[in-house]
């Protein structure tokens, strides 16, 4: 009897803590609350009343007037081809007197250099030669025309021969002929004397060596003294800056974009923060194999002369414009090799976007993708969302 007892006591036991349990479980469902709901993926809180709040400030995305296909490419100042002028040795000789030096401004016949030369004697002596030849030429041609109206004459009279008459005439033919060789040489003589400068009158001349343009003495290789039998061997050379070109090289993707005639800006190291404006020049007709790109020649004008040759800088050509979202570089940061902007989703709540941008534009960036004109973004602080 006593062990029924207790086994009924048992079970009351066992039943009573299964209850017990039961309503524990109830009860704490019942008290469970739902708590915030988890953020987005992609998303940064910042609570508004914290401090690094209000170290983030947000603005729209503006549209702007921006060209998507702008090109921009080193550059470098170079001389103007077109006006370049190496300066050669007319004939060999003993350079005696250099008379303009390195960086000098010259004028077109101004005297660079004289020499002695015997080339210089032997062009005198030549021309003298041919005004000899032509003299002769011309007395005896005046004998065979005297010598022909004379067989003329006689044979009007039948006191010669018809050959006699064929044979003056012929003397004259040759006559001519002779006195327009000698006359030829004698003019190709006096050219020579032309190109060295030289009179036929005087002997043992110097010759002289002037500038063939106006410009700049940008390099010398010769000095009193020396002997020079290459003819050539450039001695100087001279080359008006008054205009400059600039050397860029174009991404063969870009070539399209670019014509002889485009306005180009450019800027240089040496002038920060200045702009100069020139037009494309010329176009090379072929790409550089090793690099893939195409030499472009930029035209400038250098009235004042501030453009030096080997001077670097950047090119710019803008295409066509056409309105775009853009936003300050600060709006930006890179994550993993990507740009990335923050736009606001609600007060305190900023949503990673992907973006693609284009080439800078003055202070602002364009947006090719990623936001759209009027999205509210974080333009200033960025980077303190970055690793949230």
């Amino acid at each position: 009897m006593a062990g029924s007892m207790r086994s009924i006591v048992s079970v009351l036991l066992l039943l009573t803590a299964c209850l017990v349990v039961g309503c524990g479980r109830g009860d704490g469902v019942a008290a469970t609350t739902p708590g915030p709901a988890s953020p987005a993926a992609g998303v940064v809180i910042v609570p508004p009343e914290s401090p690094q709040s209000r170290q983030l400030r947000v603005a729209p995305v503006e549209l702007a007037e921006v060209s998507i296909d702008e090109i921009v490419a080193p550059g470098r100042v170079i001389a103007n081809p077109n006006r370049i002028a190496r300066v050669l040795l007319p004939a060999p000789g003993r350079i005696l007197e250099v008379l303009a030096g390195l960086g000098s401004t010259v004028e077109r016949g101004q005297s660079l250099l004289t020499l002695e030369s015997p080339d210089a004697d032997g062009a005198i002596s030549g021309y003298r030669q041919a005004e000899a030849g032509e003299r002769q030429a011309a007395a005896a041609l005046t004998k065979v025309e005297a010598d022909l109206e004379r067989a003329r004459d006689l044979y009007g009279v039948r006191a010669i021969a018809q050959k006699d008459l064929l044979s003056a005439e012929n003397d004259l033919a040759q006559a001519r002929g002779a006195a327009d060789v000698a006359h030829a040489a004698r003019e190709q003589a006096e050219r020579k004397l032309d190109l060295l400068g030289l009179k036929p009158t005087d002997s043992r001349q110097r010759l002289v060596v002037r500038a063939p343009i106006d410009g700049k003495v940008l390099e010398i290789s010769v000095a009193p003294g020396e002997y020079r039998t290459d003819t050539a061997a450039p001695l100087m050379t001279v080359a008006d800056l008054s205009t400059v070109w600039i050397a860029s090289d174009v991404p063969e993707s870009s070539v399209r974009l670019i014509h002889v005639g485009d306005p180009v800006s450019i800027g240089l190291l040496a002038y920060p923060g200045e702009t100069f404006v020139g037009r494309v020049a010329r176009i090379a007709d072929g790409l550089d194999p090793q690099t893939r790109t195409l030499r472009v020649y930029v035209e400038l004008s250098n009235a004042q002369g501030r453009l030096r040759p080997e001077m670097f800088g950047t090119v710019r050509h803008a295409g066509a414009p056409r309105k775009m979202p853009v936003l300050p570089p600060g709006a930006i940061v890179q994550e993993y090799g990507r740009s990335t902007v923050f736009a606001e989703r609600a007060p305190g709540q900023y949503e990673r976007r992907q973006v693609t941008v284009g080439a800078p534009v003055s202070d602002r960036l364009p947006v090719l993708s990623g936001v759209q004109a009027g999205d509210r973004v974080v333009v200033d602080g960025a980077v303190l969302l970055k690793d949230r």
